[in-house]
């Protein structure tokens, strides 16, 4: 295995027993040694400001505290701290020697129990919610609530986690998050604090102000079957992040179910742990520490983006705070825009829905590929065909607007702004779009995409050497052009002569998107 940062190489030989294989699992905060039957985990020499694990003295500590705390929820789990001794040049699990690191010691988890990892399958039902109301409502019921952690309730140590958060994301305001949304989740959490300030004080006094868990969201959650549920890996390094309202930690996985999709899961936590702890309140504290919860989120996916390498896996983490700090701005009361590219092919529907994108962060459903992908077809293939025979069908384009609007309500949904990209050339196409949305809080801005016959002939002809999820020819274009039902003038259409400048294009859809 490669050395590690501080020096310290563990090898097959460096546990108290035989291993075959194991596994090193890196945060940035720790190492996980991951072996058949046992995990032991060792803290980094890191300073973050809000922990400090930079000598031998604090890491043992923090590994003590770390078991302490974890055997409130896992007492079973949490076997220990074990020190790692030098012998030679070598290094070893629970010898006599030279100490020169600890590790907390546990038992390995059955990952494939993982919460995480049945979300996304989409294999988490009520039995396993119920499974973890089962272990929190009686942990809450017990949890330490001196005046010490009292405090952690107070109005000022409340703003000091928002205000903490909206500081540490200015820089990244533009690139996970947009200003207006930024300054929309700001205005909300100051003006909620401000506006609520008996309800904060009340939650004190009647004792709901607690020393919990500080983290508990599915990746520090695990089921074995569904016969025990283990909720481990607190938050041991900083009592702020450990200590506050019961409200904030129900929240915070109500938010994570959220996160996936599952809102009728969420609210069936959420109700069913009102109703077995008869904390009644919560629910008025619930929107804000959801908001509160999400943004922690992105924040940590913008620190964390800010600290790869690989393009890819950037990508990714970027796309995951976005998705988070989009759910805080719906949690705030924030409403998501849907913006429909429309029009006869070939009029730069696809192009300006991009250019957009690059300056208007959303999700981007493409009716070419969503057909496609009905099919099991590769989306930047050609697949070309006679008008509306084949994948052109009337009954597949039915099934192709439906699942757009699927896809669209689940993203509303979590408070994220869509582009759709379609030529919605029938009015019952622009009809069930608006009746799919009716009850969703949304706003909906139709851009009118067109252009003369001899522009998009060239553009149909360039596209044909192209890797474009577009199949339509010259002819389809003509036989479409035969069949548009135009649109009624509509204070959120526009229409535009995509012949003009692509940056002056832009500019008009930015400034009808502020109408």
């Amino acid at each position: 295995m490669k050395e590690i940062a501080w020096d310290i190489e563990i090898k097959k030989n460096s546990f108290p027993f035989d291993v075959s294989e194991f596994k090193v699992v890196q945060t940035h905060i720790s190492w996980v040694f991951i072996t058949p039957e046992l995990v032991y985990k060792i803290k980094k020499p890191v300073n973050f400001g809000f922990l400090d694990f930079t000598t031998l003295e604090k890491r043992k500590f923090f590994c003590e505290k770390e078991v302490e705390l974890n055997r409130r929820l896992c007492p079973d789990l949490y076997l220990g701290v074990v020190p790692i001794v030098k012998i030679g040049e070598e290094f070893f699990f629970e010898k006599d020697g030279e100490v020169v690191e600890y590790a907390v010691k546990m038992k390995r988890l059955p990952e494939e129990g993982m919460m995480q990892e049945l979300l996304r399958k989409n294999q988490i039902e009520k039995p396993h919610i119920d499974l973890i109301n089962e272990v929190l409502v009686p942990f809450y019921k017990k949890a330490r609530a001196d005046e010490k952690v009292a405090e952690y309730g107070k109005i000022e140590v409340v703003s000091y986690n928002t205000e903490e958060n909206f500081s540490q994301t200015k820089d990244f305001v533009g690139i996970a998050i947009s200003q207006e949304k930024y300054d929309f989740i700001v205005s909300y959490t100051r003006n909620f604090i401000k506006e609520n300030q008996e309800l904060f004080e009340k939650r004190i006094k009647e004792g709901f102000i607690k020393e919990g868990h500080g983290d508990l969201y599915s990746a520090n959650i695990c089921f074995d079957d569904l016969k025990k549920v283990y909720i481990f890996d607190c938050i041991e390094f900083n009592e702020r992040f450990r200590c506050g309202d019961v409200a904030s930690e129900i929240a915070f996985l109500s938010m994570d179910l959220d996160y996936y999709g599952l809102f009728d899961l969420s609210n069936y936590f959420v109700e069913t742990y009102i109703e077995k702890s008869q904390d009644f309140e919560l629910k008025k504290l619930l929107d804000f520490y959801k908001c509160y919860r999400a943004y922690v989120r992105g924040k940590i996916g913008c620190f964390t983006w800010a600290g790869l390498q690989d393009e890819k896996e950037k990508e990714k983490m970027l796309e995951s705070a976005r998705k988070y700090f989009d759910l805080a701005y719906f949690y705030a009361g924030g409403t998501p825009r849907v913006i429909i590219f429309f029009g006869l092919p070939g009029t730069g529907k696809s192009f300006l829905a991009n250019k957009l994108l690059k300056n208007f962060p959303a999700v981007y459903i493409a009716s070419d590929v969503v057909r496609k992908r009905l099919l099991n077809l590769d989306p930047s293939k050609h697949y070309y065909a006679e008008f509306e025979k084949g994948i052109y069908s009337p009954e597949m384009t039915d099934k192709t607007y439906k699942k757009m609007c699927e896809l669209a309500k689940k993203e509303l949904l979590s408070g994220r702004d869509v582009i759709l990209d379609a030529t919605f050339r029938d009015r019952k196409y622009r009809e069930l779009l608006k009746e799919e949305l009716k009850n969703i809080r949304c706003e909906i801005y139709w851009v009118w995409c067109v252009a003369e016959d001899e522009v998009v002939k060239e553009r149909i002809e360039k596209r044909k050497q192209e890797e474009t999820p577009s199949d339509a020819l010259w002819e389809i274009y003509l036989s479409h052009k035969q069949k548009f039902e135009e649109p009624q003038p509509d204070k959120r259409l526009l229409k535009l002569d995509t012949s003009a400048d692509s940056e002056v294009l832009l500019q008009k859809i930015l400034k009808f998107l502020k109408n």
